[in-house]
């Protein structure tokens, strides 16, 4: 880990904005997901949420370009289960859709907890996401085309959010939990270590905040192998422990 490196990592969550979040719903081209998280990253959010589509969600990593690391991807089985889960944490529902009431997207409040609603390729947002939504947006369009790639709108009204955020001074400090913020700090500086730890279901280990490095690599991966060689033994056939 270089100083240049963990400089920029830090200077990403410091960045990072958990109140503002994207909500997929039923977009089903895999390519468009994983532009939308890429979109996301490249503006400072923390989170994405996605209604899994009935291909379930897939995130193309070459298309993401890294973006799955650096954003963190959360799963709900239907809209209204993610609408209540973000109203929850008192989120703001904007939905990017046509309607009577829509409104110029330049003109929401992108400065409060909010979440952005981007409709599939074919549908748009579902009746029941319009519905439960607190506004309407929409991208004024002056061409002969109707619409956007879902990816290119979702740029498009995360750049005018970004845009409020920093004259707001949104950006200026950081804003994500200790505790996210460490958790984030460690995955990013160490991955490999984070993956070790993941598939064998063990507590990540101290790190240096200074360095990125581990405190104590060495020492701690020797009581995992001390931990790992002790652990009792199961028969597959007959579940007794044996030696």
């Amino acid at each position: 880990m270089t100083p240049e490196r963990l400089a920029r990592i830090k200077q990403v969550l410091n960045t990072r904005q958990p109140d503002l979040t994207v909500l997929t719903d039923q977009v089903h081209k895999p390519r468009n997901l994983s532009a939308i998280l890429r979109t996301c990253d490249a503006f400072g959010l923390a989170n994405m949420h996605v209604v899994w589509p009935k291909e379930g969600f897939r995130a193309f990593r070459k298309t993401a370009g890294g973006s799955f690391k650096w954003v963190t991807p959360h799963t709900h089985r239907t809209m209204a289960e993610a609408i209540v889960h973000l109203k929850g944490q008192g989120q703001k529902i904007y939905a990017a859709q046509l309607s009577d009431r829509a409104i110029d997207f330049r003109s929401a409040d992108f400065t409060v907890p909010c979440t952005v609603i981007m409709g599939n390729e074919v549908d748009g947002v579902s009746a029941e996401a319009a519905e439960q939504a607190d506004k309407h947006i929409v991208i004024p369009m002056m061409g002969m085309v109707e619409s956007l790639n879902v990816s290119a709108a979702c740029a498009i009204i995360l750049s005018e959010a970004q845009r409020q955020r920093k004259e707001a001074g949104l950006f200026d400090n950081r804003r994500i939990p200790d505790e996210d913020y460490n958790r984030l700090l460690f995955s990013w500086c160490q991955p490999v270590v984070k993956r070790y730890c993941d598939d064998r279901n063990l507590p990540y280990p101290p790190i240096d905040h200074e360095t990125g490095e581990l405190i104590d690599g060495v020492g701690w991966m020797q009581k995992v192998r001390v931990q790992r060689a002790n652990r009792p033994r199961w028969n597959e056939e007959n579940p007794v422990e044996v030696s």
